[in-house]
């Protein structure tokens, strides 16, 4: 956990120090300073077209991981929206609801990614999308089955006794012991969203080509490993898996601290 933390805290302070004192031109092409290996001057080596590859990497993490966040964000709201209403209001429309994630859990998540993002252009707001909308199952199933643990709660029918409306039901005792969970889910989501983001730039259907994202630097890699510069894919490839196992590292260490109840709940 201590090497997880200090990974994180690096990767953290490298993503919001570096970019604002060394400036980035992303049209930058030095084809005297193309394919040089790691040195001094050039610590992770440069690309095929000159392009330092340590300062593209810290480029493409704060892309990746702005991305990533901000999609995780998108399927909480999403899955907890319809986990909360399934399990709030039971019956008919909880079945109904449940079918509808059964439905979406049968996809095949990077292939109908790959379609939603296929209908927009390349950008940080289609990969967003994408995401968004093909990953916000699992946060449904663990609020609803929150949602049904706590309507059996005494005060939750204490409440509904003394005659408090659905809606205050939901805003004043529900939200407030499942907000702590939507928190978790979305840090644990993040991960998931990087490499989803990585996957589909890698592909060509994520960010624009000419940007600093990690996807794009490991797919603009593969054809300097035939000529043995090495480094042009694995410095990105080690800037994904870092980062996203410090933070799977850390989120998994809180779950199990925090309530032992998330260990099955997540496994839904």
């Amino acid at each position: 956990m201590r090497i997880a933390t200090w990974t994180l805290a690096v990767l953290a302070l490298a993503v919001l120090v570096l970019p604002p004192i060394v400036q980035l031109d992303q049209s930058l092409v030095d084809l005297r300073s193309a394919g040089q290996p790691p040195s001094f001057a050039h610590p992770f080596g440069t690309d095929e077209v000159g392009r330092d590859v340590l300062l593209r990497s810290v480029y493409g993490l704060r892309v990746s991981f702005l991305v990533g966040l901000v999609a995780a964000l998108v399927s909480m709201v999403i899955g907890g929206a319809i986990g909360l209403a399934a399990g709030s209001l039971g019956g008919l429309p909880d079945r109904l609801l449940m079918r509808v994630v059964d439905g979406f859990n049968a996809l095949p998540h990077l292939l109908f990614g790959i379609f939603i993002v296929a209908l927009f252009a390349p950008s940080a707001a289609a990969v967003v999308v994408s995401v968004g909308v093909t990953h916000w199952t699992t946060a449904a199933r663990i609020v609803r089955s929150e949602v049904l643990s706590l309507r059996t709660r005494p005060f939750v029918e204490a409440a509904v006794s003394g005659g408090a409306g659905r809606m205050r039901v939901v805003r004043r005792h529900l939200l407030p012991h499942l907000l702590p969970h939507l928190v978790l889910a979305t840090v644990l989501m993040v991960p998931h969203a990087i490499w989803h983001e990585t996957a589909l730039s890698f592909l060509g259907l994520g960010l624009p080509p000419h940007l600093a994202s990690l996807g794009n630097m490991i797919n603009d890699g593969q054809r300097s490993l035939l000529t043995g510069d090495w480094w042009s894919s694995l410095v990105p490839g080690l800037f994904i898996l870092a980062p996203t196992l410090a933070i799977s590292v850390l989120a998994q260490r809180w779950r199990d601290r925090s309530s032992p109840r998330w260990r099955s709940e997540l496994e839904l």
